[in-house]
């Protein structure tokens, strides 16, 4: 790849409970450059298990810029603080670390719904909204991220607020859908109940809806009401790579460390 190539791209990694995916994107359109890459994510889902995954996925691209790793937990600093869809080893794990020997360029990493925020942000549903945009992506757990005026409220885990008494993405998961066999009348009841639940409290400017239950939208994304408007996310399931790549972007950094910072700016 060109050195002019390299400045206007990035390397997305998304890591999920189910799979990890990567893909080069562009950032001046969100676009991925060619195809992107799977592979089933390994169980138990280590972090030495998950690291050579990664490996397996970005070898199959020549590509030595910046890469950015979205992670399903909290990320502080390049380390993991939760992984409730992943290995409970990597608590207190440096993701960073753990994949510097692996990955050939500088690495950032994030929480995997903050990218796909970042994302949707820029590139995709909630371009030119300035106000408060909550986005949730129901996958094999619920991520959520916060984004007002264009900067990044990272880490909102908003799918573990408790709901009926229940930690909501036991209950509303698009996982939950397919392990219950449940219709998608009755699945989107529950998406229903969590979403209005969250507009009751957070009063956003807009909301969009995503994830791992983005294939075939028509099947469920009619039967979402809410206060706010409701928007499907555009980059569907390629926005945690692209809201990765794009962290990294906006890190800037020569160096292969985690973020010194938390924040992340939209623009």
């Amino acid at each position: 790849m060109t050195v002019e190539a390299l400045t206007t791209t990035a390397f997305g990694l998304d890591i999920g409970g189910t799979g990890i995916k990567g893909g080069i994107v562009n950032l001046l359109d969100g676009r991925l450059v060619g195809d992107r890459f799977r592979q089933d994510t390994p169980q138990p889902a280590t972090p030495e298990a998950v690291a050579a995954t990664v490996k397996k996925v970005i070898d199959t691209f020549d590509y030595n810029g910046r890469f950015g790793v979205a992670f399903p937990g909290v990320v502080s600093h390049g380390v993991v603080r939760t992984s409730a869809n992943v290995d409970d080893s990597w608590q207190g794990t440096s993701l960073v670390d753990t994949l510097r020997d692996r990955v050939p360029g500088p690495i950032s990493a994030i929480n995997d719904a903050d990218a796909a925020g970042l994302a949707e942000a820029r590139y995709g549903a909630g371009q030119g909204n300035p106000g408060l945009i909550v986005v949730i992506t129901f996958g094999t757990g619920i991520g959520s991220a916060l984004i007002h005026h264009e900067q990044l409220i990272p880490n909102a885990e908003l799918g573990h607020l408790e709901l009926d008494g229940h930690d909501a993405e036991t209950q509303a998961a698009a996982s939950v859908r397919e392990r219950l066999d449940l219709s998608w009348d009755d699945w989107s009841l529950r998406a229903n109940r969590y979403l209005n639940h969250l507009d009751s409290i957070l009063n956003p400017d807009l909301f969009i809806v995503g994830g791992g239950i983005s294939t075939n939208p028509e099947k469920w994304f009619p039967r979402l009401k809410t206060k706010a408007p409701l928007k499907l996310a555009a980059l569907r399931n390629n926005a945690g790579i692209v809201g990765a790549a794009l962290a990294a972007a906006k890190l800037g950094t020569d160096r292969r460390v985690a973020p010194g910072s938390d924040r992340f700016a939209v623009s």
